[in-house]
C-alpha cells in the first residue's frame, strides 16, 4: 500500500469511495470542503493506493496555525489493514512539516464513529475540535 498525494486522476475514484462510505449528509458536505482543500492546498489531501486502487483517503486543513484531520474514509473491503493508520500518520507528517501549532481532530457528527482509531494513535479528548464556529474549508 502506498500514501501519497491527490493527483487528478484520483478524482472519480476518491468521489465513488466517499459515495460508497459516507451518508448521503455527510459525503455532500464532503464535497464541498473537499473542492474548497484542493484549490487551496491539494497537498493535504492524501490517498491510500493498492495496486493501483485508490482504497483510502483523508482531507486535512491548515486554519489558524493549526492542522485539522477533516475526513477519512477507507474502503469497507480494506477497513481494520491499518490504512487509516497510515493516511493518519502521513497527513501528521506534512502538519510537522508546516510547523503548525496544534493538531486537532474535527469530531462532527460524522466523524463520531473513527474517534476511536484516533484514540488508539495517542490521541486524546482534547484533541478533538468540536464547536459551532465552522472551519474555513466548511463554512467557505
Amino acid at each position: 500500500m502506498n500514501v501519497r498525494s491527490f493527483q487528478l486522476s484520483d478524482y472519480r475514484p476518491v468521489t465513488t469511495l466517499l459515495e460508497d462510505v459516507l451518508s448521503e449528509e455527510c459525503y455532500e458536505q464532503t464535497m464541498e470542503a473537499f473542492a474548497r482543500q484542493l484549490s487551496w492546498d491539494s497537498e493535504l489531501v492524501l490517498v491510500a493506493v493498492e495496486e493501483s486502487e485508490v482504497v483510502g483517503m483523508i482531507i486535512g486543513t491548515i486554519d489558524n496555525n493549526k492542522g485539522y484531520y477533516y475526513r477519512i474514509a477507507v474502503h469497507t473491503e480494506y477497513q481494520r489493514q491499518g490504512i487509516g493508520k497510515a493516511l493518519i500518520q502521513a497527513l501528521r507528517q506534512r502538519f510537522e512539516q508546516r510547523n503548525v501549532s496544534k493538531i486537532l481532530i474535527t469530531a462532527d457528527e460524522h466523524n463520531e464513529p473513527v474517534l476511536p482509531l484516533y484514540e488508539a494513535m495517542g490521541y486524546a479528548s482534547n484533541d478533538f475540535f468540536r464547536s459551532f464556529q465552522k472551519l474555513s474549508i466548511v463554512a467557505g
